[in-house]
């Protein structure tokens, strides 16, 4: 079913950290007029990408980050901190605000969506939920959400958990602002993996593209066809780099005296 003229292009984008932290994505919903779908399969080396406002002294141990030099991203949308990695499946859909009937461009009305969405996508592999902000089989994250929302357009991305590495959530603290329903939890008890529900990861994003369909017509796209090399775009997006995770526990040690 196609509303309109709307168009959504499964984009075929590298397994790199600059697709994976959301630099294409941000040109894509300020540079283009076209509602998207972004997939990407993976990325290296491990990298922690954090939400525009997050503070790093909370939600990173930074001494263990600068010591195995793990690179610590911050993305131009909200959102909390994650690890992503080769286990990571990344699906962002951007859209102009008009694009999908009766959907109001509010954080909370875009997040009830998408769940609808990722309901039809998990209907035969367990029991999903819309858990606050969060993906869940049950009682166990899967897929962590961040949005940004322009003054015509909207993008949400998810970091969906195909697998993850137990050590490498050893880089993260425990956010005091976390989901009511993750009960203090440890990292570990609180995730789970995809792979123990699906049986494959193309299965997942086969069926995200046929959930899509029911809203746009979808065109696959290659993604270097559409980002130009434009020299006027500054992404928001940034690394941190190792003078800054130096200053800040700089700072905090100073606090101390």
């Amino acid at each position: 079913m196609t509303h309109g003229r709307s168009k959504a292009g499964s984009l075929a984008g590298g397994n790199d950290a600059g697709d994976a932290c959301n630099g294409s994505e941000e040109q894509l919903l300020r540079c283009t007029a076209d509602n998207w779908c972004v997939i990407n399969d993976g990325t290296a080396p491990p990298t922690i990408v954090m939400g525009v406002s997050g503070r790093v002294s909370e939600l990173v141990k930074i001494q263990a980050v600068l010591q195995d030099q793990v690179p610590v991203v911050r993305r131009f949308s909200g959102g909390g901190t994650v690890i992503v990695d080769q286990g990571t499946v990344f699906v962002t859909v951007i859209c102009n605000k008009a694009a999908v009937a009766g959907l109001q461009p509010f954080p909370r009305d875009i997040m009830s969506w998408s769940g609808q969405l990722y309901g039809k996508v998990f209907d035969r592999f367990g029991e999903f939920h819309l858990r606050e902000n969060d993906y869940a089989f049950s009682h166990r994250k899967f897929g962590g959400n961040a949005q940004s929302i322009t003054k015509n357009r909207w993008v949400h991305h998810t970091s969906f958990l195909w697998d993850y590495d137990v050590k490498n959530m050893d880089y993260l603290k425990i956010p005091k602002r976390a989901p009511e329903y993750r009960l203090a939890r440890n990292h570990t008890d609180f995730l789970c993996r995809m792979k123990e529900y699906m049986p494959s990861r193309s299965i997942f994003t086969d069926g995200v593209i046929m959930a899509l369909g029911e809203h746009f017509s979808v065109q696959p796209t290659d993604l270097q066809t559409v980002l130009s090399d434009d020299e006027e775009f500054v992404p928001s997006t940034k690394l941190l780099s190792q003078h800054d995770l130096e200053e800040i526990v700089y700072s905090k040690e100073s606090l101390r005296v």
